[in-house]
């Protein structure tokens, strides 16, 4: 008789297991196409369920496919391994740097899955709506788990915990108070950008002043606020944050750090009414690059976005269940 995989004390309820031990082992191939699974009956007494319980269960298989039913004879596995998977991403927001992740990952998985597409806002509590209504529903469940206040993280980890580790990936962000082991490919925020100013050292020893301009309310890591100060305190520069440029002054001998469009505008705009030579006087980095920026001459420190999309449909292609870190690096132009 077919073993499904309960855990009594996981809190999802007993029929989004029965859906989810079916679906994993159509996916490895344990249940074979046109396999009889056991009657209602069978299971209910198996395992002390209710009929109510599996009978929703295996409804809700039938619907989307997985099995099918026969009159006077039972319940049969409609879905082999040649079945397209289901993944449902879920991002903090979208952006054109998001885009091309999502454009990336759609080009690797190719016909082999179909895609749905929803955004939590940095919000833990729509997050976790989104998975309580949506769990048991996909294969795979990849998440940028970017939230913000700090104190709703501990929502976030607790609703990630309701998703099987074979069945989630972390995208963009670590997470090392996640103890669950599943695929992730990651930004180091904190390394990433420190490592990415130390490259530039040989251009930045003619500056003596960084100002990172850094909206509180702009939802960014605060890790690269730490990245970028550890980042002063060993090249023994001046380190000053700042909201945004609206009001700033400029100064020589200051590199100014950007993470928004809107401030890099604005400062690219004062520099070219000032008395100031960009790449001489001031220097001007922004944050992820852009064909406008390329164009521009704009030195830029950024992930490589269509990696991570890449990387990531590749190792769940693979089923593997690893931890990578995505490329991050600094591009020199003329503003440096």
């Amino acid at each position: 008789m077919y073993q499904l995989k309960l855990n009594t004390s996981d809190k999802t309820p007993k029929y989004k297991q029965i859906i989810q031990s079916v679906i994993a082992d159509i996916e490895r191939n344990v249940l074979k196409k046109n396999e009889q699974l056991p009657s209602i009956s069978e299971l209910s007494e198996e395992y002390y369920l209710a009929r109510d319980t599996v009978e929703k269960a295996y409804r809700e298989l039938r619907e989307r496919g997985f099995i099918t039913s026969v009159q006077g004879k039972g319940y049969y596995v409609n879905s082999g391994e040649s079945r397209k998977m289901r993944i449902l991403l879920i991002f903090n927001k979208l952006s054109s740097y998001k885009k091309l992740i999502y454009y990336a990952f759609l080009k690797v998985l190719g016909d082999k899955a179909s895609v749905d597409l929803q955004i939590h806002h940095y919000n833990a509590r729509l997050f976790e709506e989104i998975i309580d209504k949506n769990l048991g529903k996909y294969n795979y469940y990849v998440i940028m788990p970017h939230f913000f206040p700090e104190e709703e993280k501990g929502l976030a980890i607790k609703t990630l915990e309701k998703i099987p580790a074979n069945e989630l990936i972390l995208l963009d962000k670590d997470l090392p108070d996640f103890k669950n082991e599943c695929l992730s490919v990651y930004q180091d925020f904190e390394r990433d950008v420190s490592e990415a100013l130390e490259s530039a050292n040989d251009l930045l020893t003619k500056y003596q002043r960084l100002v990172l301009v850094f909206p509180s309310d702009g939802n960014y890591p605060v890790e690269i606020v730490r990245g970028v100060r550890y980042f002063c305190v060993n090249a023994h520069k001046e380190f000053v944050i700042k909201e945004s440029v609206e009001a700033e002054i400029l100064q020589a001998q200051t590199i100014y750090l950007v993470v928004e469009e809107t401030d890099l505008a604005e400062l690219v705009k004062k520099a070219r009414m000032s008395s100031f030579e960009v790449g001489k006087d001031i220097g001007i980095i922004s944050f992820n690059d852009t064909t406008l920026k390329e164009l521009l001459g704009i030195t830029v420190i950024t992930t490589d976005f269509e990696t991570m999309g890449r990387t990531a449909a590749a190792l769940l292609l693979d089923k593997k269940k690893i931890k990578v870190k995505n490329p991050f690096y600094m591009i020199r132009r003329e503003t440096l």
